[in-house]
């Protein structure tokens, strides 16, 4: 496992530990316990922990400085309505696909096995084609979205199902 995939994954574990949405944290005392530069947090933070990847990170500059890392929290529908409607946009790379694949199957929005279903449903092997990558990422783009609408409707199935038993 790498250095970053090892600090992203302790940092994940402090707020599942703590239960908190927001957890502070000091980027020296990182660095410190990891045996790394202060750089390499920076780039942890700033590659994994993103508003894409469900979180927000602001630092207090200073001798008290510290980093906050906080988790967007947002419902399974509405994750799905905000990836659908401003997310995904008109193209879509793999990298952004892996990542948002992860992210939902990471927050239970999806399962593992259907994040890796949509991931290999647009990978760039199922995408072979000889066209551009920009005419790709397009196609990657409305697939991805369609196979995303497809979980919504299915779970808006499931939540009138559920509904009518309450009223029998």
């Amino acid at each position: 496992m790498r250095l970053s995939d090892t600090i992203e994954q302790f940092i994940k574990e402090m707020m599942q530990q703590d239960q908190q949405a927001e957890i502070d944290l000091k980027r020296n005392e990182l660095a410190e316990y990891f045996h790394c530069a202060p750089s390499q947090i920076n780039y942890v933070l700033s590659t994994r922990f993103t508003p894409d990847h469900g979180y927000m990170t602001s630092s207090q500059r200073g001798g008290g400085g510290y980093i906050r890392i906080v988790r967007i929290v947002r419902s399974g529908n509405e994750q799905l309505r905000y990836l659908l409607n401003e997310r995904i946009g008109e193209a879509i790379t793999p990298a952004e696909v892996q990542v948002l694949c992860n992210q939902l199957a990471e927050r239970r929005v999806i399962s593992v096995h259907d994040a890796q279903l949509m991931a290999a449903a647009v990978s760039p092997a199922a995408l072979s084609a000889p066209v551009p990558e920009a005419i790709k990422n397009v196609l990657r783009a409305r697939i991805l979205r369609s196979m995303l609408l497809c979980v919504v409707q299915q779970r808006a199935k499931e939540g009138e199902k559920e509904a009518g038993q309450d009223e029998v």
